[in-house]
C-alpha cells in the first residue's frame, strides 16, 4: 500500500520571489472555498501557477458536480496584504524563497505564513519547546536552561508564545534567536 506522503505531489521548491501579482494570486487562490494546503500545492503544481490555477477554478469545481465556487476577490486579498504591510508583517509562501526549508517539506505544509521581524532565522536549525501555560517554576527554570543551551548551539527556539513554558523558552533565547509560531 503506498504511503499517503507517496500520494501527493512535493512540495514546490522555492526558486524565486512572487511579484505582487503572483502573491495576490496565491493569496485569493488559498483563500478560496475549498482550497487547503493540499490542494493549494496540487493547483499550482499542476497548473504551473496561482494565476492559472484560479483560472480554472470555476471549471473544475463544475465538474466536480457543484454549481459554483466562492473565489476571493482581488480586492479582499489586496485589503488582506495592506493590513499585513500596516502591521509589519510580510507573507511568505512556500513557492518562494525565506519560506522554511524543514517546513516546507512536510507533507502538507502551510501554503503561506506572515513573517515578521528577523526572517533569516527561518532558514536557521529549529527546535520547539513547549508546554503548559501553568507551569511550576522548576520547570520555567528547566526551560530557560534548555534553551539557552539550544540556543548556544546555535538552534533557534520555536514555541507559541502563550505564558509559562513557551515564554520561558522565548525569553531564554531572546539572543541566540527564537521564532513565536501563531496559528491562524
Amino acid at each position: 500500500m503506498a504511503r499517503r506522503a507517496d500520494i501527493f505531489s512535493a512540495a514546490p521548491l522555492p526558486l524565486a520571489p512572487l511579484d505582487d501579482a503572483q502573491r495576490l494570486a496565491c493569496l485569493r487562490l488559498i483563500r478560496s472555498e475549498n482550497v487547503g494546503p493540499v490542494t493549494f500545492r496540487e493547483l499550482v503544481n499542476h497548473y504551473g501557477g496561482a494565476t492559472q490555477a484560479l483560472e480554472a477554478l470555476p471549471e473544475l469545481s463544475r465538474r466536480g458536480g457543484r454549481r459554483s465556487i466562492r473565489i476571493c476577490t482581488a480586492e479582499r486579498a489586496a485589503a488582506e496584504l495592506v493590513a499585513a504591510a500596516r502591521a509589519g508583517a510580510r507573507i511568505v509562501f512556500t513557492i518562494e524563497p525565506g519560506y522554511p526549508p524543514a517546513l516546507a517539506s512536510v507533507e502538507a505544509p502551510p501554503p503561506l505564513l506572515y513573517v515578521k521581524g528577523r526572517a533569516e532565522h527561518l532558514a536557521r536549525p529549529m527546535i520547539a519547546i513547549v508546554g503548559s501555560r501553568n507551569a511550576s517554576a522548576a520547570g520555567q527554570a528547566l526551560t530557560r536552561a534548555i534553551a539557552e543551551r539550544l540556543g548556544a548551539q546555535g538552534f533557534v527556539v520555536a514555541s507559541g508564545l502563550a505564558r509559562g513554558i513557551d515564554s520561558a523558552a522565548h525569553g531564554a533565547s531572546i539572543g541566540t534567536g527564537t521564532i513565536a509560531i501563531l496559528a491562524g
